[in-house]
């Protein structure tokens, strides 16, 4: 099965794909380009759910036509069975701590909606659209137990927490998340418009909350993203949507 990952910037690319070894062929595609390593698509697709979401929809409309097969055998013309958000992000500490993983059992976007005098009202209580996909539970429970991931709710923002009353305000309205990032819920809107299932990981590198640049461990994130992929690879590729049906 072939799997398309989508991270936002290049450095993450590179942490998900150091986890396959072995050389990496570049397909070019409008305005992105895919590394192609075996089964495994990774594309830096930019910050932000909007970015996420636009890359997203070109690779799956546009990466299975490039034409070859991949060192696994698997034809590169073959559709995508899964798509993965990936990367780094903060984390709501102590349940997560820096350097952890998280694979996310739902994909929330947190600020879509209206701020009102009563407070904010999500997208869904507008009578819009959705706040939340849900990645395939058996595929969730699989990755973390690949990987020693914690399994939780992971909120999609467009700006991200700087204070500690924001930090609490994303708590209280979304009890049990346990991190933040910017892409997770374009990338799952652009595969849910493919009819191809999503699964969010991230490795956290900081505290949600107040901006302490010091504090953050960015590198040690991004080693843990590399071993993560470098675990969950047989999980993903050898993952069938039957077993969700089935379990």
């Amino acid at each position: 099965m072939r799997v398309l990952v989508v991270t936002a910037v290049p450095v993450e690319r590179d942490a998900v794909t150091r986890a396959f070894g072995g050389p990496e062929e570049r397909v070019a595609l409008p305005g992105a380009e895919l590394h192609r390593c075996g089964a495994f698509d990774v594309l830096a697709g930019g910050a932000g759910p909007a970015a996420a979401a636009a890359a997203t929809a070109f690779a799956l409309a546009s990466g299975a036509s490039a034409s070859g097969a991949s060192a696994s055998g698997t034809p590169a013309s073959a559709p995508y069975g899964l798509v993965v958000s990936a990367g780094i992000g903060g984390a709501f500490t102590p349940v997560t701590p820096l350097g952890s993983l998280i694979v996310a059992d739902g994909i929330v976007a947190a600020d879509l909606g209206a701020e009102t005098a009563d407070g904010f009202l999500p997208v869904t209580a507008l009578g819009f659209g959705r706040d939340r996909f849900t990645p395939p539970p058996a595929l969730v429970r699989a990755v973390a137990a690949a990987t020693g991931a914690a399994a939780g709710p992971v909120l999609t923002v467009s700006t991200v927490t700087g204070s500690a009353e924001r930090a609490g305000a994303l708590l209280a309205a979304h009890p049990g998340a346990l991190a933040e990032a910017m892409e997770g819920f374009g990338v799952a809107e652009a595969a849910a418009r493919a009819d191809v299932p999503v699964l969010e990981v991230r490795a956290v590198s900081n505290a949600v909350g107040p901006r302490d640049r010091d504090a953050w461990r960015i590198g040690d994130a991004l080693a843990a993203l590399t071993d993560a992929f470098g675990k969950a690879a047989p999980v993903l590729q050898g993952w069938n949507s039957h077993e969700d049906l089935e379990g």
